[in-house]
């Protein structure tokens, strides 16, 4: 296990220049000569000059105004090239690439600070928008307050706004692309060679019996922890299915079995892991998995460690490597046989998908109450707002696009009632048969597999990570993209996976309690409750065992890295790097 967090110490200078592509290098420094003989041109003006001494220095100013309009002009062109010529940006991508180490791409460096600063943006708008509602609520000159509140929000906007536009114009759009497509093929072929082994009978093996009293969420991700650890163990994983309570026939039936030449473990002796001493369920040939929940001591590569060969490079094209690594094993277990992918795409064609388009996903009946409290509409429309006041600063929307999934058909025609210039789209039978008493049947899970596959398409999403649904959504949209790690809000957790071991951010400057708050040292351990989305989360510093409110922008995530077997045998199409 170790922490994946690069030092911030960096001189300012060096930090700068390091990543200045030749032609920024090139700009800055017509800029720094336009400025210096500005300076020179001002600075004589501060002084008691004779007559010819002015006669001088109006010829001085003379030949400095003609260089000065030389240095703009020559500026403002190498700029017009750069933004009009792709076939000069490809050539300068090109040579800037042979400056990075691993075979090119932006450094991990580079990619932690522009996704600090992305985060640390929000993190102050959630503090000003925290304390100024909190005057509103006080009637304290209310539309002042309010006012205030508006214009920061729309600076707040800016800034985000113009961050977006950092990623897409930094050069390095493709090569995120391509190095994210490349490592999910290798992740890929690898769980394949796990699970067809050339000798079945002859294979170690783990068992995942599929019985657990639980909505399909939450059984999708007990597939996801058997998987894992087949993966860290080096055993084919053999899923027991029958009598599965979305379709008797088993998992098989619905969609393409996990393993295509291996599925059962033969009349071997299969032993319950972890088990005691005496049945060494570690050197079994056979064993069978608990329900993650049951584990006293859990195995160090549960989630959200991730494989420490592949970190590297995950962590320069995604912000969230945790949950892109579960991405990639939902991505191996949910493919619909041909009858199943065809109701999903009939379904999916009447819908007239297209983008721009947010995802909302609201969770109520069964949840409400036991695991998640109660969300209006309004609550979730605040932030489809938001996303579409950010989108319409840099991009024209003809139309603000919705798909709304949920288990309460009444939502649906009651968002359509209340935000007429949005377009909703989803269909209401589907949050018929996610009732209580309709849900376990082949036509349920028919509409949810629609509404995860819609979810996942759309741009972003807003939903409550308290729903293992709403995680599963994510999860995919991280599978299928390089990065989704800011295309989501939820209302209440933050993203997790149920049964994981612990979840830790690292302290990155040292902090001073006041009020409910704890102190912390730079380099602490911080074991993390959640975040209040008002700048402040909860959590419980290692190193003195204290609990309460922590400023979050001064922490990062600590990202657990576990030696998983690197299946060196397996290949991509493409190159291979050093790591």
């Amino acid at each position: 296990m170790m922490k994946l967090h690069p030092g911030w110490h960096t001189g300012l200078d060096g930090y700068f220049m390091m990543y200045l592509t030749k032609w920024k290098r090139a700009a800055v420094l017509l800029l720094f000569i336009w400025i210096a003989v500005t300076y020179l041109v001002i600075s004589p003006l501060r002084c008691d000059s004779s007559s010819e001494e002015s006669i001088d220095f109006q010829e001085r100013l003379k030949t400095a105004s003609l260089q000065l309009e030389l240095l703009k002009q020559q500026h403002s062109n190498l700029i017009s090239q750069i933004k009009k010529s792709s076939g000069l940006k490809v050539n300068l991508n090109e040579i800037d690439a042979a400056e990075f180490h691993n075979g090119g791409g932006p450094s991990e460096e580079y990619e932690n600070l522009r996704r600090r600063i992305y985060s640390n943006t929000k993190e102050i708008w959630y503090f000003i928008n925290h304390e100024l509602t909190k005057l509103v609520k006080d009637d304290v000159q209310p539309d002042k307050v309010q006012a205030i509140l508006d214009q920061v929000a729309d600076r707040k906007r800016s800034l985000l706004s113009d961050q977006e536009k950092l990623q897409k114009f930094d050069g390095y759009e493709d090569w995120r692309r391509s190095e994210a497509s490349e490592v999910s093929d290798l992740i890929q072929k690898r769980l394949k060679y796990l699970q067809n082994p050339p000798d079945c009978r002859d294979a170690r093996k783990v068992i995942c019996n599929l019985n657990k009293g639980c909505g399909f969420g939450c059984q999708l991700h007990h597939i996801v922890y058997c998987l894992i650890f087949a993966y860290a163990t080096e055993r084919t994983l053999i899923l027991n299915s029958k009598g599965w309570r979305y379709n008797n026939k088993g998992w098989e039936y619905v969609f393409h079995p996990i393993s295509e030449t291996c599925t059962t473990a033969y009349d071997d002796k299969v032993v319950p892991w972890p088990g005691s001493i005496l049945t060494a369920s570690y050197d079994a040939k056979v064993v069978s998995l608990p329900f993650i929940d049951s584990i006293s001591q859990k195995p160090k590569f549960l989630p959200l460690a991730i494989p420490s060969d592949l970190a590297h490079r995950i962590v320069r094209f995604n912000g969230d490597p945790s949950s892109w690594w579960i991405g990639q094993m939902l991505k191996y277990v949910l493919k619909p046989r041909a009858a199943m992918q065809k109701a999903i795409n009939e379904t999916i064609a009447k819908m007239n998908f297209k983008n721009p388009i947010v995802g909302v996903h609201i969770r109520r009946t069964d949840k409400v109450g036991t695991e998640a409290a109660f969300h209006h509409i309004d609550e979730y429309m605040v932030h489809v707002k938001e996303y579409y006041r950010t989108l319409e600063m840099t991009t024209h929307v003809d139309k603000k696009r919705v798909y709304l999934a949920t288990d309460d058909a009444n939502v649906l025609q009651d968002a359509r009632n209340k935000y007429k210039e949005y377009e909703f789209l989803g269909d209401p039978s589907i949050a018929k048969t996610a009732a209580t008493h309709r849900r376990y049947t082949p036509l349920s899970l028919t509409g949810l597999l629609v509404d995860l596959h819609m979810l996942a398409m759309c741009d972003y999403i807003v939903c409550t990570f308290s729903s293992q649904v709403g995680r599963v959504a994510y999860e995919m949209m991280q599978a299928n993209r390089p990065d989704a790690s800011d295309s989501f809000h939820s209302l209440d957790d933050i993203y997790y996976f149920g049964g994981q071991n612990a979840h830790d951010r690292r302290a990155l400057m040292n902090h001073e309690a006041g009020g409910q708050e704890i102190s912390f040292q730079a380099g602490d351990l911080i074991g993390i409750a959640g975040n209040h989305w008002n700048g402040f989360g909860r959590g419980t510093n290692k190193r003195t065992n204290l609990n309460g409110l922590i400023p979050w922008y001064k922490t990062a995530d600590h990202l657990v890295l576990y030696p998983f077997p690197e299946y060196k045998h397996i290949q991509t199409d493409t190159r291979q790097k050093d790591l």
